[in-house]
Protein backbone atom coordinates (compact mmCIF):
# COMPACT_ATOMS: atom_id res chain seq x y z
CA UNK A 1 0.00 0.00 0.00
CA UNK A 2 1.54 3.38 -1.10
CA UNK A 3 0.63 6.74 0.85
CA UNK A 4 1.00 9.53 -1.73
CA UNK A 5 3.23 11.74 -0.44
CA UNK A 6 3.25 16.11 -0.63
CA UNK A 7 6.75 17.03 -1.91
CA UNK A 8 6.78 19.75 1.04
CA UNK A 9 4.34 21.01 4.03
CA UNK A 10 1.53 22.95 2.71
CA UNK A 11 1.24 26.63 4.71
CA UNK A 12 2.28 30.17 3.74
CA UNK A 13 5.66 29.31 5.71
CA UNK A 14 7.01 26.46 4.98
CA UNK A 15 9.78 25.71 8.39
CA UNK A 16 13.17 23.77 7.25
CA UNK A 17 14.26 23.09 11.06
CA UNK A 18 15.93 20.06 10.52
CA UNK A 19 18.17 22.05 7.80
CA UNK A 20 17.79 25.90 9.29
CA UNK A 21 17.02 28.03 11.80
CA UNK A 22 15.31 29.90 9.99
CA UNK A 23 11.77 29.98 7.78
CA UNK A 24 11.88 29.20 4.24
CA UNK A 25 9.01 30.99 2.61
CA UNK A 26 7.05 29.19 0.21
CA UNK A 27 3.32 30.62 -1.19
CA UNK A 28 1.14 28.02 -0.36
CA UNK A 29 -1.80 28.43 1.00
CA UNK A 30 -2.05 27.46 4.96
CA UNK A 31 -3.43 24.02 6.00
CA UNK A 32 -6.88 23.17 6.99
CA UNK A 33 -6.64 20.18 9.22
CA UNK A 34 -10.40 18.22 10.33
CA UNK A 35 -9.88 18.38 14.11
CA UNK A 36 -11.15 15.04 15.23
CA UNK A 37 -12.39 14.96 11.61
CA UNK A 38 -15.44 16.80 10.83
CA UNK A 39 -16.50 17.25 14.22
CA UNK A 40 -19.35 19.91 13.90
CA UNK A 41 -21.61 17.43 11.51
CA UNK A 42 -20.25 14.05 12.68
CA UNK A 43 -19.69 12.37 16.23
CA UNK A 44 -15.77 12.82 16.22
CA UNK A 45 -12.98 10.38 16.00
CA UNK A 46 -15.55 8.06 13.41
CA UNK A 47 -14.35 6.94 10.10
CA UNK A 48 -17.54 8.83 8.90
CA UNK A 49 -16.31 11.86 10.65
CA UNK A 50 -12.92 12.17 8.86
CA UNK A 51 -14.61 10.64 5.54
CA UNK A 52 -16.88 13.77 5.75
CA UNK A 53 -13.88 16.36 6.34
CA UNK A 54 -12.06 15.03 3.42
CA UNK A 55 -15.05 15.58 1.37
CA UNK A 56 -15.40 18.99 3.06
CA UNK A 57 -11.75 20.14 1.35
CA UNK A 58 -9.64 19.29 4.75
CA UNK A 59 -5.62 19.02 3.81
CA UNK A 60 -5.53 16.82 7.02
CA UNK A 61 -7.45 14.76 9.37
CA UNK A 62 -6.57 14.45 13.05
CA UNK A 63 -7.01 11.38 15.43
CA UNK A 64 -6.05 11.41 18.64
CA UNK A 65 -4.61 8.02 19.92
CA UNK A 66 -5.35 5.95 22.79
CA UNK A 67 -4.41 2.38 23.67
CA UNK A 68 -6.23 -0.70 24.19
CA UNK A 69 -5.28 -3.67 26.59
CA UNK A 70 -4.01 -5.06 23.95
CA UNK A 71 -1.46 -2.79 22.65
CA UNK A 72 -4.18 -1.31 19.67
CA UNK A 73 -3.66 2.11 18.76
CA UNK A 74 -7.63 3.58 18.48
CA UNK A 75 -9.09 6.98 18.16
CA UNK A 76 -10.61 8.71 20.76
CA UNK A 77 -10.33 12.18 22.55
CA UNK A 78 -9.61 10.61 25.58
CA UNK A 79 -9.14 7.34 27.51
CA UNK A 80 -12.49 7.87 29.41
CA UNK A 81 -14.87 6.81 26.77
CA UNK A 82 -18.48 7.48 28.56
CA UNK A 83 -19.08 10.82 26.69
CA UNK A 84 -18.02 9.75 23.70
CA UNK A 85 -19.61 6.15 22.99
CA UNK A 86 -22.99 3.79 24.44
CA UNK A 87 -20.68 2.12 26.97
CA UNK A 88 -22.77 3.17 29.89
CA UNK A 89 -25.47 1.32 28.30
CA UNK A 90 -23.51 -2.18 28.03
CA UNK A 91 -24.11 -4.03 31.39
CA UNK A 92 -21.89 -6.59 30.58
CA UNK A 93 -19.06 -4.06 31.24
CA UNK A 94 -20.49 -2.13 34.33
CA UNK A 95 -18.12 -4.01 36.34
CA UNK A 96 -15.62 -1.71 34.25
CA UNK A 97 -16.25 1.14 35.59
CA UNK A 98 -13.39 2.61 38.10
CA UNK A 99 -11.57 6.23 39.40
CA UNK A 100 -8.55 6.29 37.89
CA UNK A 101 -5.71 9.53 38.28
CA UNK A 102 -4.33 10.08 34.82
CA UNK A 103 -1.86 13.19 34.63
CA UNK A 104 -2.79 13.65 38.40
CA UNK A 105 -6.42 13.91 37.65
CA UNK A 106 -8.71 11.94 39.41
CA UNK A 107 -11.62 10.36 36.52
CA UNK A 108 -14.33 8.50 37.18
CA UNK A 109 -15.71 5.99 33.78
CA UNK A 110 -14.60 3.14 31.47
CA UNK A 111 -11.16 3.09 30.34
CA UNK A 112 -9.81 2.38 27.00
CA UNK A 113 -6.57 0.08 28.38
CA UNK A 114 -9.09 -1.79 30.21
CA UNK A 115 -10.84 -3.23 26.55
CA UNK A 116 -9.43 -5.47 23.98
CA UNK A 117 -10.09 -3.86 20.47
CA UNK A 118 -12.20 -6.75 20.06
CA UNK A 119 -14.73 -5.46 23.26
CA UNK A 120 -14.29 -2.07 21.79
CA UNK A 121 -15.52 -3.11 18.46
CA UNK A 122 -19.27 -3.90 20.59
CA UNK A 123 -19.26 -0.38 21.47
CA UNK A 124 -20.71 2.14 19.07
CA UNK A 125 -19.58 6.53 19.10
CA UNK A 126 -22.05 8.96 20.56
CA UNK A 127 -22.48 12.94 20.18
CA UNK A 128 -19.29 14.13 22.35
CA UNK A 129 -21.58 17.67 22.59
CA UNK A 130 -25.13 16.66 22.21
CA UNK A 131 -26.24 20.17 24.07
CA UNK A 132 -24.72 22.20 21.98
CA UNK A 133 -24.69 19.79 19.09
CA UNK A 134 -28.09 18.02 18.73
CA UNK A 135 -28.20 17.83 15.38
CA UNK A 136 -25.43 15.19 15.86
CA UNK A 137 -27.19 13.05 18.00
CA UNK A 138 -29.21 11.46 14.88
CA UNK A 139 -25.83 9.41 14.63
CA UNK A 140 -25.60 7.65 18.18
CA UNK A 141 -24.78 4.46 17.63
CA UNK A 142 -23.99 4.24 14.43
CA UNK A 143 -20.37 3.71 14.19
CA UNK A 144 -17.70 2.03 15.78
CA UNK A 145 -14.18 3.46 17.11
CA UNK A 146 -11.66 2.87 14.46
CA UNK A 147 -7.68 2.24 14.95
CA UNK A 148 -5.69 4.28 13.68
CA UNK A 149 -4.79 1.64 10.79
CA UNK A 150 -8.13 2.06 9.75
CA UNK A 151 -8.11 5.53 9.65
CA UNK A 152 -4.24 5.27 7.16
CA UNK A 153 -6.76 3.25 5.10
CA UNK A 154 -9.54 5.82 4.33
CA UNK A 155 -6.67 8.19 3.75
CA UNK A 156 -5.52 6.61 1.16
CA UNK A 157 -8.37 5.28 -0.55
CA UNK A 158 -9.84 9.04 -0.11
CA UNK A 159 -6.53 10.13 -1.67
CA UNK A 160 -6.99 7.77 -4.99
CA UNK A 161 -10.41 8.64 -5.07
CA UNK A 162 -10.23 12.29 -4.84
CA UNK A 163 -6.56 12.23 -6.74
CA UNK A 164 -5.53 14.78 -4.29
CA UNK A 165 -3.29 13.93 -1.35
CA UNK A 166 -4.34 14.28 2.27
CA UNK A 167 -2.66 14.32 5.65
CA UNK A 168 -2.49 12.58 8.87
CA UNK A 169 -2.15 14.35 12.43
CA UNK A 170 -2.18 12.18 14.74
CA UNK A 171 -1.69 13.39 18.46
CA UNK A 172 -0.39 10.92 21.36
CA UNK A 173 -2.65 11.17 24.42
CA UNK A 174 -0.68 11.06 28.21
CA UNK A 175 1.87 8.88 26.45
CA UNK A 176 3.80 9.49 29.98
CA UNK A 177 0.13 7.69 31.51
CA UNK A 178 -0.10 5.31 28.96
CA UNK A 179 4.04 4.63 29.30
CA UNK A 180 3.60 3.84 33.32
CA UNK A 181 1.05 1.55 32.39
CA UNK A 182 3.10 -0.51 30.40
CA UNK A 183 0.86 0.46 27.00
CA UNK A 184 3.89 2.70 25.72
CA UNK A 185 2.31 4.72 22.63
CA UNK A 186 5.30 5.69 20.39
CA UNK A 187 6.30 2.37 19.47
CA UNK A 188 3.13 1.31 18.12
CA UNK A 189 2.63 4.66 16.48
CA UNK A 190 5.83 4.51 14.74
CA UNK A 191 5.34 1.01 13.68
CA UNK A 192 2.50 1.80 11.84
CA UNK A 193 3.96 4.71 10.05
CA UNK A 194 6.67 2.49 8.67
CA UNK A 195 4.81 -0.22 7.74
CA UNK A 196 2.45 2.20 6.34
CA UNK A 197 5.92 3.85 4.54
CA UNK A 198 4.80 6.86 6.48
CA UNK A 199 8.55 7.16 8.08
CA UNK A 200 10.13 9.80 6.64
CA UNK A 201 9.80 13.54 6.20
CA UNK A 202 8.73 13.89 3.23
CA UNK A 203 5.50 12.01 4.39
CA UNK A 204 2.01 13.51 4.83
CA UNK A 205 2.61 12.96 8.54
CA UNK A 206 2.52 15.65 11.82
CA UNK A 207 2.78 13.98 15.02
CA UNK A 208 1.27 15.96 17.87
CA UNK A 209 1.77 16.08 21.69
CA UNK A 210 1.15 18.41 24.57
CA UNK A 211 3.95 16.73 26.34
CA UNK A 212 7.65 17.38 25.47
CA UNK A 213 9.90 13.95 27.05
CA UNK A 214 7.83 11.58 24.22
CA UNK A 215 8.46 14.38 21.14
CA UNK A 216 11.99 13.93 22.19
CA UNK A 217 11.73 10.36 22.63
CA UNK A 218 9.99 10.07 19.11
CA UNK A 219 12.56 12.84 17.55
CA UNK A 220 15.25 9.95 18.30
CA UNK A 221 12.57 6.78 16.78
CA UNK A 222 11.88 8.90 13.32
CA UNK A 223 11.81 11.57 10.66
CA UNK A 224 8.46 12.12 11.10
CA UNK A 225 8.00 16.02 11.40
CA UNK A 226 6.62 16.94 14.68
CA UNK A 227 4.50 19.49 16.41
CA UNK A 228 4.86 20.64 20.13
CA UNK A 229 1.15 21.46 21.58
CA UNK A 230 0.97 24.71 23.40
CA UNK A 231 -1.99 25.83 25.52
CA UNK A 232 -2.62 29.11 26.98
CA UNK A 233 -2.80 27.60 30.72
CA UNK A 234 -0.79 25.29 32.38
CA UNK A 235 2.24 22.99 32.01
CA UNK A 236 3.20 19.95 30.03
CA UNK A 237 2.62 16.84 32.62
CA UNK A 238 6.01 15.62 32.12
CA UNK A 239 8.02 19.15 32.53
CA UNK A 240 8.49 21.60 34.81
CA UNK A 241 8.20 24.51 32.42
CA UNK A 242 4.64 26.03 31.80
CA UNK A 243 3.44 26.36 28.20
CA UNK A 244 4.04 30.15 28.90
CA UNK A 245 7.94 29.10 29.23
CA UNK A 246 7.82 27.17 25.82
CA UNK A 247 6.12 30.48 23.90
CA UNK A 248 9.05 32.47 24.30
CA UNK A 249 11.58 33.16 22.32
CA UNK A 250 14.05 30.83 24.13
CA UNK A 251 11.40 28.34 24.90
CA UNK A 252 10.72 28.27 21.48
CA UNK A 253 14.50 27.73 20.21
CA UNK A 254 14.20 24.57 22.73
CA UNK A 255 11.58 23.70 20.93
CA UNK A 256 12.85 23.78 16.95
CA UNK A 257 15.68 21.03 18.55
CA UNK A 258 13.05 18.51 18.36
CA UNK A 259 9.83 19.61 16.49
CA UNK A 260 9.09 21.52 13.13
CA UNK A 261 6.16 23.43 14.81
CA UNK A 262 4.08 24.81 17.63
CA UNK A 263 -0.03 23.93 17.62
CA UNK A 264 -1.11 27.25 19.55
CA UNK A 265 -4.37 27.61 21.45
CA UNK A 266 -5.91 30.30 20.09
CA UNK A 267 -5.81 32.11 23.45
CA UNK A 268 -2.15 32.62 23.26
CA UNK A 269 -2.11 34.10 20.03
CA UNK A 270 -4.67 36.53 20.73
CA UNK A 271 -5.73 37.23 24.41
CA UNK A 272 -9.34 37.51 25.55
CA UNK A 273 -10.47 39.16 28.23
CA UNK A 274 -12.24 39.49 30.94
CA UNK A 275 -15.95 38.92 29.23
CA UNK A 276 -14.50 37.50 26.33
CA UNK A 277 -13.27 40.17 23.79
CA UNK A 278 -10.40 40.21 21.94
CA UNK A 279 -7.09 41.81 23.35
CA UNK A 280 -4.21 42.91 20.82
CA UNK A 281 -2.26 39.67 19.60
CA UNK A 282 0.86 38.35 21.01
CA UNK A 283 3.84 37.77 18.73
CA UNK A 284 3.98 34.55 19.01
CA UNK A 285 3.29 33.88 15.51
CA UNK A 286 6.43 35.99 14.31
CA UNK A 287 8.35 34.56 17.56
CA UNK A 288 8.17 31.00 15.90
CA UNK A 289 8.42 31.67 13.06
CA UNK A 290 11.91 33.60 13.49
CA UNK A 291 12.91 30.13 15.41
CA UNK A 292 12.46 28.17 12.53
CA UNK A 293 8.70 27.32 13.56
CA UNK A 294 5.16 26.49 11.54
CA UNK A 295 2.44 27.73 13.74
CA UNK A 296 -0.89 25.62 13.51
CA UNK A 297 -3.79 27.57 16.18
CA UNK A 298 -6.70 25.41 17.70
CA UNK A 299 -9.45 24.88 17.35
CA UNK A 300 -12.18 26.79 15.51
CA UNK A 301 -15.58 26.14 16.19
CA UNK A 302 -18.32 28.28 14.81
CA UNK A 303 -20.98 28.18 17.75
CA UNK A 304 -21.42 31.48 19.48
CA UNK A 305 -19.86 29.66 22.71
CA UNK A 306 -16.55 29.42 21.45
CA UNK A 307 -16.29 32.59 19.23
CA UNK A 308 -14.90 35.53 21.30
CA UNK A 309 -17.31 38.23 21.65
CA UNK A 310 -16.59 40.22 19.15
CA UNK A 311 -17.91 37.74 16.48
CA UNK A 312 -20.66 36.08 18.74
CA UNK A 313 -24.08 36.85 16.19
CA UNK A 314 -27.27 36.93 18.70
CA UNK A 315 -27.42 35.65 22.35
CA UNK A 316 -28.10 32.15 21.73
CA UNK A 317 -24.72 30.41 22.42
CA UNK A 318 -25.29 27.65 20.32
CA UNK A 319 -25.80 29.53 16.94
CA UNK A 320 -23.40 30.23 14.91
CA UNK A 321 -21.62 33.70 14.79
CA UNK A 322 -19.16 35.14 12.36
CA UNK A 323 -16.31 32.27 12.51
CA UNK A 324 -15.13 33.67 8.50
CA UNK A 325 -13.81 37.15 10.46
CA UNK A 326 -12.10 34.91 13.30
CA UNK A 327 -10.11 32.58 10.53
CA UNK A 328 -9.45 36.32 9.04
CA UNK A 329 -7.80 37.64 11.75
CA UNK A 330 -5.82 34.43 12.56
CA UNK A 331 -4.37 34.02 8.61
CA UNK A 332 -3.52 37.63 8.69
CA UNK A 333 -1.45 37.26 11.59
CA UNK A 334 0.47 34.60 9.88
CA UNK A 335 -0.82 31.40 10.94
CA UNK A 336 0.16 28.15 8.81
CA UNK A 337 -3.16 26.41 9.63
CA UNK A 338 -6.00 25.79 11.76
CA UNK A 339 -7.40 23.28 13.39
CA UNK A 340 -11.05 23.41 12.53
CA UNK A 341 -14.14 21.42 13.91
CA UNK A 342 -15.94 22.65 10.71
CA UNK A 343 -13.59 22.27 7.79
CA UNK A 344 -15.88 23.51 5.20
CA UNK A 345 -15.61 26.92 6.81
CA UNK A 346 -12.44 27.24 6.66
CA UNK A 347 -11.49 26.44 3.36
CA UNK A 348 -14.13 28.59 2.01
CA UNK A 349 -11.88 31.22 4.57
CA UNK A 350 -8.66 30.14 3.32
CA UNK A 351 -9.81 30.28 -0.21
CA UNK A 352 -11.66 33.68 -0.22
CA UNK A 353 -8.20 34.71 1.37
CA UNK A 354 -5.89 33.32 -1.59
CA UNK A 355 -7.86 35.07 -4.17
CA UNK A 356 -7.48 38.42 -2.64
CA UNK A 357 -5.34 40.21 0.47
CA UNK A 358 -7.38 39.14 3.75
CA UNK A 359 -8.67 42.24 4.89
CA UNK A 360 -7.42 43.50 8.21
CA UNK A 361 -9.71 42.63 10.83
CA UNK A 362 -9.37 44.56 14.26
CA UNK A 363 -8.11 43.97 16.77
CA UNK A 364 -4.98 42.97 14.68
CA UNK A 365 -2.50 45.09 16.33
CA UNK A 366 0.63 42.83 17.39
CA UNK A 367 2.37 43.95 21.17
CA UNK A 368 5.97 44.47 20.50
Amino acid sequence: MTFIRRPTHRGPRVACARFTRFVEYVSTPPLVIGHRGASGYRPEHTLESYRLAIRLGADYVEPDLVSTRDGVLVARHENEISGTTDVPAHPEFASRRTTKVVNGVATTGWFTEDFTLRELRTLRATERLPEVRPQNTIFDGRYEIPTFQEIIDLVVSEERRLGRPIGIYPETKYPSYFASIGLSLEEPLVSTLYRNDLGDATSAVLIQSFETRNLRKLHGMTDVRLIQLLDSVGAPFDTQQSYADLATPAGLASVAEYAFGIGADKDLIVPRGATGELLAANPLVHDAHEAGLVVHAWTFRAENRFLPLDFRIGTDPDARGDGITEYELFLRLGVDGVFTDHPDTAVAAVNAGWRTPWRTPQPAKVLA
